[in-house]
C-alpha cells in the first residue's frame, strides 16, 4: 500500500512538471483536454482527488504530452511511447522542497511562516547542469509582484541555491530586507565590493552602493518554471 501510495504521488508530481514546462499549458487546459471542469487537474494534482487518473483520460493526456502511459500512473508493460523531459524512475529523480512563502518581485511580503508546501521533482542530470549544490540546500519559491518583469514574473517558481549567498557576479538573489523576501538583481562594484540591488522593471526603485554586511542574500536564483 505505501508504494502504491508513493507511485499515486509520482505521478501526480510528474504530470505537475508536464504542465509548467510545457508552454501554453495549465491546470485547467489540460482539464478541457480531457473534458472535464476547470479545476479536475488541480484537485488531482494538489490533493490527490481523485487518487488516480481514468484510463481513457491518462491515455490521452500522455499522448497530449508524448509521454509514455507509466510515467502518469499507467502499467509499466508496453512502453511504446517515447520518454517526455525526463525518465519518471524514481532513481532518476530529485524532489526540491517547495516552500509556502513568496518572494517578492514588488514591495515585500512578511515572512511569518516558511512551511514546506510539497515537493517539485527535477530529472537529477538535469539539476547538476544547474548547480552542484546537494537538494537539500535548495528550495523552491514562488514570486509576488512585477518588479522583476519580464525576467520574472508574479506566480512563477523559482530555485533558489542556498549555498550561493556572496554575491560575486550579476545575478538575481533572494534577499531578506526588513524582515521581508525580496528578489532582486545584485551586482556587485568590483572596485568598492558595494552592491547595486535593483529591479528589471524600470517603474521600480533600485538601491546602489549598499554595504554588503548589512544585506541578508539567501541565496542565488538558479531557474525560473512559468505557466503561461
Amino acid at each position: 500500500m505505501m508504494n502504491d501510495d508513493y507511485e499515486d504521488l509520482t505521478a501526480r508530481q510528474r504530470l505537475d512538471a508536464l504542465i509548467s514546462q510545457a508552454p501554453g499549458e495549465s491546470y485547467a487546459s489540460v482539464s478541457a483536454l480531457i473534458g472535464r471542469n476547470h479545476s479536475y487537474i488541480q484537485q488531482y494534482i494538489r490533493r490527490g482527488q481523485p487518487r488516480r487518473l481514468q484510463e481513457a483520460d491518462r491515455r490521452k493526456i500522455a499522448d497530449h504530452f508524448n509521454v509514455a502511459e507509466y510515467e502518469l500512473g499507467g502499467p509499466r508493460e508496453g512502453r511504446d511511447h517515447p520518454l517526455g523531459f525526463f525518465e519518471a524512475e524514481p532513481s532518476n529523480l530529485i524532489f526540491v522542497r517547495r516552500y509556502d512563502v513568496r518572494a517578492s518581485a514588488g514591495h515585500g511580503s512578511l515572512v511569518d511562516q516558511e512551511l514546506s508546501n510539497g515537493e517539485v521533482p527535477f530529472q537529477a542530470a538535469h539539476l547538476k547542469t544547474l548547480t552542484p549544490t546537494p537538494h537539500d540546500r535548495l528550495s523552491v519559491l514562488s514570486v509576488k509582484g512585477d518588479s522583476m518583469y519580464p525576467t520574472l514574473a508574479d506566480g512563477d517558481d523559482i530555485l533558489v541555491d542556498q549555498d550561493e549567498r556572496q554575491p560575486h557576479r550579476d545575478a538575481i538573489y533572494v534577499l531578506r530586507l526588513e524582515d521581508a523576501l525580496q528578489v532582486k538583481r545584485v551586482s556587485v562594484n568590483p572596485i568598492t565590493g558595494r552592491l547595486t540591488i535593483k529591479s528589471d522593471n524600470p517603474l521600480y526603485e533600485s538601491w546602489p552602493d549598499c554595504d554588503p554586511r548589512r544585506t541578508d542574500i539567501l541565496g542565488r536564483v538558479v531557474w525560473v518554471g512559468r505557466r503561461l
